[in-house]
C-alpha cells in the first residue's frame, strides 16, 4: 500500500470510528472501554429453530438467531450477543431471552450469563410457582457470580437483558437494558398491531435519570462537531466515563457507582384476553435502532414460519444499519407465533 493509499484508509476508518461513537454502548477515549482492541476472530452464534413443547403451550411454533456485526475498523469482531431458548417439561414453560453485551468483554458477559441462565431458572425452588421471584433471585445470582469472576472484566463491561417465560396462556418478561420484547395482535380493522411489552431503559427517561443523579451520576449527550448529538449517556459525576447509553444493564460496576441499575422491570401478561394475540419477538438493538415495532411486525407477519422471519428481519435491519452508519451492529432476533398464527403474505396491514 502506497503512503497516501495508507493515510486515504486511516482517514476512512477514522471517519467511520468517529459515526459508529453515537451508537457505542459504552464510550470513552478509553479504547478498552470501547471494546475494539485484542480482540479475536469469533464465529457468529447459531440457535436452530426449535418445536414449541406440548401440553396447551399458547406458543406454537419459534425460532432465534444471533448474527455477529460488521466494523471495518475491526475484522476481528466478535459477537457480543447472546441467545437463550430451552423449554422445561416438568413446568411446561418455555423461556426466551436476548442479551447483547459492551465493552471489552461484552462477550464473555453474555456467554456467561447464557451458560447459568436455564439451569438455574429451571432448577430455582420457586420457579413452579412464582417465576417473577425466581427470575429475581436467580438475575441477581448469576450477575454477581459473573462479577466475581477474575477471568471477566467488568468494570467496563457488561450486557443488556430482555427475556419471556410463557407458561400455558401467561407470560412473564424481565428486562434490563435496551433490548426489546414485542407483541402483535389483531386489531378491530383486521389488521396487526404492534405494541411493545418492555420498556428501553434509556438515561435520560425521568424516573431513570433521577435516580441517576441521585447516586451522583450525570447524564449527557456527547456533542459532535458536526452539529450531531449522539444518545444521551451516563458518566461519573468527576470523570468522562463510562458514558453507557443505557440507564439499566447487568455487570458494568463503573457505571452502577453512577446509579445505572440492574433492577429488571417486570411485564406479566395474559394471551388473548379480548383479543387475538399473534407473535411475539425479542431483539437486541441491532433490530431496534433503524426499525419501529410495527415495521418489525410487519415483516414477521409476513412470513410462513418463524426461522424465515428471524432471517428476514435480520437482513433488513443489516441493510439499514449499511445505509445509516457503514456499520453493523451484533443482531439477535427471537420470533415465536402464537396460537394458530400462520401467516402469509398480505396478512399484515
Amino acid at each position: 500500500m502506497s503512503a497516501s493509499k495508507g493515510a486515504g484508509a486511516k482517514a476512512d476508518d477514522a471517519k467511520s470510528l468517529k459515526q459508529t461513537r453515537r451508537r457505542l454502548s459504552v464510550m470513552s477515549d478509553n479504547k478498552l472501554i470501547e471494546g475494539m482492541d485484542n480482540v479475536n476472530l469469533d464465529e457468529k452464534e447459531v440457535a436452530e429453530p426449535a418445536p414449541a413443547a406440548n401440553g396447551g403451550f399458547i406458543i406454537n411454533s419459534y425460532g432465534g438467531y444471533s448474527k455477529k456485526g460488521y466494523a471495518p475498523y475491526n475484522p476481528k469482531k466478535k459477537n457480543q450477543d447472546a441467545l437463550v431458548m430451552a423449554e422445561d417439561p416438568k413446568t411446561r414453560s418455555l423461556l426466551l431471552c436476548v442479551m447483547d453485551g459492551h465493552g471489552e468483554d461484552g462477550d464473555k458477559v453474555a456467554q456467561a450469563l447464557k451458560g447459568k441462565f436455564a439451569n438455574y431458572l429451571f432448577s430455582h425452588k420457586l420457579f413452579a410457582t412464582d417465576i417473577k421471584g425466581a427470575l429475581s433471585e436467580v438475575i441477581a445470582k448469576m450477575e454477581g457470580e459473573v462479577l466475581r469472576d477474575m477471568h471477566i472484566e467488568t468494570d467496563f463491561s457488561g450486557t443488556t437483558f430482555t427475556c419471556a417465560v410463557i407458561r400455558g396462556n401467561s407470560c412473564v418478561c424481565a428486562n434490563i437494558g435496551d433490548s426489546r420484547t414485542t407483541l402483535a395482535y389483531r386489531n378491530e380493522q383486521g389488521g396487526i398491531t404492534a405494541v411493545a411489552l418492555t420498556i428501553d431503559h434509556k438515561p435520560d427517561l425521568p424516573a431513570e435519570k433521577a435516580r441517576i443523579e441521585a447516586k451522583g451520576g450525570r447524564v449527557f449527550a456527547v456533542e459532535y462537531d458536526d452539529g450531531v448529538d449522539g444518545p444521551p449517556r451516563v458518566w461519573l459525576g468527576h470523570m468522562d466515563v463510562p458514558g453507557l447509553a443505557m440507564s439499566r444493564s447487568l455487570c458494568d460496576a463503573v457505571a452502577h457507582s453512577a446509579g445505572v441499575s440492574s433492577e429488571p422491570e417486570f411485564t406479566e401478561y395474559e394471551f388473548c384476553q379480548g383479543r387475538e394475540d399473534l407473535i411475539l419477538v425479542l431483539a437486541s438493538d441491532g433490530l431496534w435502532e433503524f426499525m419501529s415495532d410495527q415495521e418489525v411486525i410487519d415483516i414477521a407477519a409476513s412470513t410462513t414460519e418463524p426461522r424465515f422471519a428471524v432471517d428476514k428481519l435480520i437482513n433488513e435491519a443489516n441493510e439499514r444499519w449499511m445505509r445509516e452508519e457503514q456499520v453493523i451492529d451484533d443482531t439477535t432476533v427471537c420470533v415465536a407465533f402464537l396460537g394458530n398464527f400462520m401467516a402469509g403474505g398480505g396478512d399484515a396491514k
